[in-house]
């Protein structure tokens, strides 16, 4: 109900928080100072353009009213507002000028002519410019607007884009010039030693082989912490099955951290699988939520989520460390909490179905797993940073709720990884996109080197955050 609160009263919450003075003050001698909310509400960017608005009074005004002679000016007052600006639309006419030799035109049969130079279009034969297609795709796969509502407010801006050129648009820009880009970050990512792994639904309405209310998945890999040049990928497929991360996965090397899923564990040897502890430490969490209020503290669930917590408490302090002294400091520290976890779950018993024997039977299955991470200073010890990078999807899943194509499921995959990695790279969504759809159009996107300046990290300073 509180949630509920907040969502719906957004505004008059923060305000009355606000308010509230005698509450987040902070007594001092001869003073109150006042605590700084997190929500600042009264402070201006210093990152954007200033607008000046110079206010001077007229000739007539600036007579005297005690001797009559001619005010001056000696300084001024400065207040500073912020003003939005919706998004506008412009229409772009490109003018190719020709020009023609006068003096051939006169004493030769045939008249010299020049035109100036004409790039290719965007989209052949379309009016869509790349700063529309990257607004479009910002709009839907970062702010989570589906297109029938960017429909609904273009029209109400005098703008009759309808929601099926939209998305034409999306699937010939993702088909054509983000896919190259897609297909080499995809070679890029299975060069690395670790990555990561997630997957979440999306229903697909017209799909060959599958009814409409049938769910397919959105498959997430990623790197890990130990690089500077992050990648997010996202891999459309009809199912959950294994056969779909060992076909993405058939060149890759290398740790890989999950879940608990057993499709990864399936995975050929040369791939090690490294268990998550955040879902262990869940497991006990919800165990001990589940018993009475006073049975809980010094109960086996408490004790499990206790391991579960020290190994945490552990892995922060070593956060700062290198990879060698880490993965030193983890046999030294978190290696006898696990050796002392494991005999602490095997005297355990519960009952049958019960939500401690569900966290121990979990935790004693997935052990080999969680115990991977041991074996090397760059892994971690839960999948939190995957979960953290498909969450993106899964909310925006909520607002365009499906797919309707199974090419419009595929072409999300792709908007979403350069959006993803783009994010993660520090460079702003809009304006890289931009910026390669752009230039992508020029180039020979055939050539691996031609497509390498186009990955995030070779962007150009103004697409940066």
């Amino acid at each position: 109900m509180e949630q509920l609160s907040l969502l719906f009263n957004e505004a008059e919450v923060y305000a009355d928080q606000t308010a509230k003075e005698d509450d987040s003050s902070v007594a001092v001698a001869a003073h109150k100072r006042h605590r700084k909310h997190e929500y600042t509400l009264d402070e201006l960017p210093e990152n954007v353009p200033v607008e000046v608005v110079e206010h001077r009074l007229p000739e007539e005004e600036l007579v005297c009213p005690e001797c009559g002679s001619t005010m001056t000016e000696i300084g001024k007052e400065v207040r500073r507002r912020l003003k939005l600006v919706p998004a506008k639309a412009v229409v772009v006419e490109d003018w190719y000028y020709t020009y023609a030799c006068r003096k051939c035109e006169k004493e030769n049969t045939e008249t010299t002519m020049v035109k100036a130079p004409r790039g290719p279009n965007f989209i052949p034969g379309s009016f869509a410019t790349p700063e529309a297609a990257a607004h479009l795709m910002v709009q839907k796969f970062v702010m989570g607007s589906p297109l029938y509502r960017l429909e609904q407010e273009l029209k109400r801006q005098g703008i009759p884009l309808s929601r099926q050129t939209m998305s034409n648009w999306l699937l010939w820009s993702a088909e054509h010039l983000l896919a190259p880009v897609y297909d080499l970050l995809r070679q890029e990512l299975l060069k690395r030693d670790v990555l990561r792994a997630d997957e979440a639904t999306l229903q697909v309405l017209h799909e060959p082989g599958k009814i409409a209310q049938s769910n397919s998945y959105m498959w997430l890999y990623r790197t890990g912490g130990d690089t500077g040049r992050p990648i997010v990928l996202f891999d459309y497929q009809p199912g959950r099955g294994a056969c779909y991360p060992k076909a993405f996965l058939k060149d890759f090397r290398g740790y890989l951290h999950t879940d608990g899923y057993d499709v990864y564990h399936s995975l050929p040897d040369e791939i090690t699988v490294v268990g998550c502890w955040a879902h262990a430490r869940r497991k006990f969490d919800e165990a001990m939520k589940s018993l009475p209020k006073g049975k809980a503290k010094n109960s086996s669930a408490a004790q499990g989520l206790a391991y579960c917590n020290l190994l945490f408490k552990i892995e922060e302090c070593l956060a700062d460390l290198s990879q060698k002294e880490r993965y030193d400091q983890r046999l030294k520290q978190a290696k006898p909490v696990l050796d002392a976890m494991l005999a602490w779950a095997n005297t355990r018993t519960a009952a049958p179905k019960s939500s401690l024997s569900k966290a121990l039977s979990y935790l004693k299955e997935q052990w080999p797993y969680r115990l991977n991470y041991l074996k090397d200073g760059r892994l971690e010890l839960s999948n939190n940073r995957a979960e953290r990078s498909i969450k993106p999807f899964v909310i925006d899943r909520k607002n365009f709720l499906f797919a309707n194509t199974l090419s419009g499921a595929k072409s999300s995959a792709v908007i979403f990884s350069l959006i993803q990695t783009t994010s993660e790279n520090g460079l702003d969504p809009y304006r890289y996109l931009t910026w390669l759809l752009s230039s992508a159009p020029e180039m020979n996107l055939a050539q691996p080197d031609v497509v390498q300046a186009l990955l995030p990290w070779n962007a150009p300073a103004p697409c940066n955050a």
